[in-house]
């Protein structure tokens, strides 16, 4: 690929990337990715398309309150550009980004990207002590939040020194907006609606997405621009293809790769507008805003779909066309269920962060039961066995993955356990059959998946025995109809502590009050020890046997 010298005069991603001997192999072989620049700006790019097709005055983001046209958009994300510009920033600077699906949200990401920063999302519902790891990780230079999240991120600023003092911007302050004269909309007001992009290489780095690993400690995955770009050229264009007269909308948070691409980045790459809900959703209030908004394109889990089937049996979906899941494994059960609500065939597909979105799935005239598609055209998959050899069709193995996207962490040791011999490996068993669909059997490792969020057991550990009354305790995830897994813990009591169902919500209001909501467990049970090797480590494949079996010992 042709290579263009960086924009990025702050070196610290760049400087904590991973030795290029254990990088993974990135290949460009779609005539399409092979005609990318070495001079390359996300932003601009996309914007540039829409505006090269004729889609300047298309809608672009949708809300209750406001529509913005392309231009309109454009014109926006040079206002808080210049905002950011007007900080001190500089190119290469990380910059936190926290905040719920919305317009302001949207803009916000755009205008750090297409200034040069790196963009740092995080998912609305941490806490202080996880937004902590994530700060410690990045070292933002700044932080822009939605007023209504402030408190926790203010918290985790003040936990250490070094960010004690760290700018912070609130958007989405409404009429407050007038009072809160330091808010970004204040002062974006008052900036001019002209910005140029920052020149980035496409090797600058355009974001870090966050993910947690079995241990629970944050892992940074580094995305450049022209990783950002070359995802829209792959699953969007051959699979996902979608139009500038699509309406998109959806549940995943833009923190969320998956989000991130489904929910702005690829609409963006179609010339099509996304709809962002002034209110969370629930099952009912989707499909109902499905119908009144006139969406096309949906993406959730697999959960929500289940939860949303009798909603669409009583509604109908309207315009919907194309109802994406990811984020999980979809069982059959559910997407016959959805089908027959709705009568459209989920489009399913398995990503992972470190690779930014989608590289096997199946348009919905492809569908194969059982099986969640084929490679995506750009990228390579094979199953093989523990030293990397590939398999015969039918035999379960890990999953390895190249293409032009890949993982690179930021300063972590676990990049060699993800990029081996040039291929990446997301942690998945699957088996290939005799037509090339692969089918997904489990996860490889410890993380718990939960109605489409990713949960590492080891986490929800730390939280439990910090309650006085835990003197051991071990976290699985236990198969469930609805959400897939739902969080399994096992609690050995302190001597004098009480097992019964006050301990229980005890325990379970504990990790809601430490973690993310969505990480307590909503199942305990107690036991008298947990199984442990001679050496005392814990066995969690133990444990997730007798979760299946529901036995206590």
């Amino acid at each position: 690929m042709v290579q263009h010298p960086s924009a990025q005069t702050d070196r610290f991603v760049h400087d904590r990337l991973p030795p290029r001997e254990q990088w993974p192999d990135l290949r460009y072989d779609l005539p399409e990715l092979q005609v990318l620049p070495g001079q390359l700006n996300a932003v601009q790019w996309l914007f540039d398309r829409a505006f090269a097709a004729g889609h300047a005055d298309r809608p672009l983001l949708r809300s209750d309150e406001r529509t913005l046209s392309y231009a309109q958009a454009r014109a926006e994300v040079n206002r808080i550009a210049q905002v950011l510009t007007g900080m001190g920033l500089q190119p290469g600077n990380r910059v936190l980004l926290r905040g719920g699906n919305s317009i302001a949200m949207a803009l916000a990401w755009l205008a750090v990207v297409q200034s040069g920063l790196i963009a740092v999302a995080t998912m609305p519902l941490l806490r202080a002590t996880e937004l902590k790891a994530i700060i410690d990780k990045a070292r933002p230079a700044a932080a822009l939040c939605d007023v209504k999240l402030q408190d926790e991120l203010k918290a985790a600023l003040a936990l250490s020194p070094e960010t004690a003092t760290t700018p912070l911007r609130l958007f989405n302050t409404g009429d407050a907006a007038i009072v809160i004269d330091h808010s970004l909309e204040a002062l974006a007001r008052h900036a001019g609606d002209q910005a140029a992009p920052c020149p980035t290489s496409a090797d600058d780095i355009a974001l870090l997405a966050f993910t947690s690993g079995t241990t629970g400690s944050p892992k940074a995955a580094v995305h450049t621009h022209r990783d950002v770009i070359a995802a829209c050229e792959t699953w969007p264009r051959h699979v996902l293809r979608a139009t500038a007269d699509d309406i998109v909308m959806g549940s995943p948070p833009l923190a969320f790769t998956f989000g991130l691409g489904g929910l702005l980045v690829f609409p963006m790459w179609a010339g099509a507008s996304v709809y962002f809900p002034s209110i969370p959703y629930t099952p009912e209030a989707m499909v109902r805003l499905i119908g009144q908004v006139g969406a096309t394109i949906c993406y959730t889990a697999p959960t929500f779909y289940r939860q949303m089937a009798p909603f669409a049996r009583q509604h109908g979906v309207g315009r919907l066309r194309i109802s994406v899941s990811a984020g999980e494994g979809l069982p059959d059960a559910t997407r016959q269920l959805w089908k027959e609500a709705s009568g459209l065939e989920m489009l399913d597909g398995i990503g992972a962060t470190e690779m930014f979105h989608i590289f096997i799935s199946a348009a919905p005239q492809d569908v194969k039961r059982g099986a969640i598609g084929k490679v995506v055209p750009g990228y390579q998959a094979k199953i093989v066995d523990e030293q990397g050899q590939a398999l015969p069709r039918g035999q379960v193995g890990r999953l390895a993955v190249k293409g032009p996207t890949g993982c690179k962490y930021l300063d972590d040791t676990r990049q060699a356990n993800y990029v081996q011999d040039g291929w990446n490996y997301p942690g998945d068993a699957f088996v290939q059959d005799e037509d090339g669909y692969f089918v997904y059997q489990a996860r490889t490792d410890d993380m718990i998946i939960t109605a489409g969020y990713n949960v590492a057991g080891p986490e929800v550990e730390a939280a439990l025995l910090q309650h006085p009354a835990v003197a051991e305790c071990g976290v699985v995830g236990r198969p469930d109809d609805e959400r897939g897994m739902i969080i399994l813990a096992y609690v050995v009591l302190k001597p004098g502590q009480t097992a019964d169902d006050a301990q229980v919500k005890a325990l379970q209001d504990h990790v809601k009050h430490s973690l993310a909501p969505y990480k307590y467990p909503r199942e305990v049970r107690f036991v008298t020890a947990l199984p442990r090797t001679e050496t005392g480590k814990l066995q969690r494949f133990a444990l997730r046997k007798m979760a299946q079996e529901g036995t206590t010992t």
